[in-house]
């Protein structure tokens, strides 16, 4: 997301990031990487539960709660116009920027 912002601008699009790590972790990571968009503080796991992306997963074969990598493309109203669960980092921007470019 973070190498595609200026192609996301050029569409009048904002990206948010949304991470159940505390805004000292957060501020750390957007440190190391320069991300240029804002990061929500979910520590709660209250939005990744709404949206249906807090769950077990499993890690040479422990499991443990936390959040599968997902993408929402949002419009102004809020509402979901596109999700995508499961994503990487490379197809979240490609879906995303085909769609916004329809």
């Amino acid at each position: 997301m973070r190498d595609a912002r200026d192609d996301f601008s050029a569409l009048g699009t904002a990206v948010v990031g949304v991470s159940p790590d505390k805004p000292a972790a957060q501020k750390k990571f957007d440190d190391k990487y320069t991300l240029g968009f804002p990061l929500l503080c979910d520590t709660e796991h209250v939005m990744a539960s709404a949206y249906g992306v807090w769950g077990e997963k499993s890690l040479y074969g422990k499991k443990y709660f936390g959040v599968m990598r997902s993408a929402f493309l949002i419009d102004e109203k809020g509402r979901i116009v596109e999700a995508w669960y499961k994503a990487t980092p490379a197809d979240t921007v490609s879906n995303a920027l085909t769609v916004l470019k329809k």
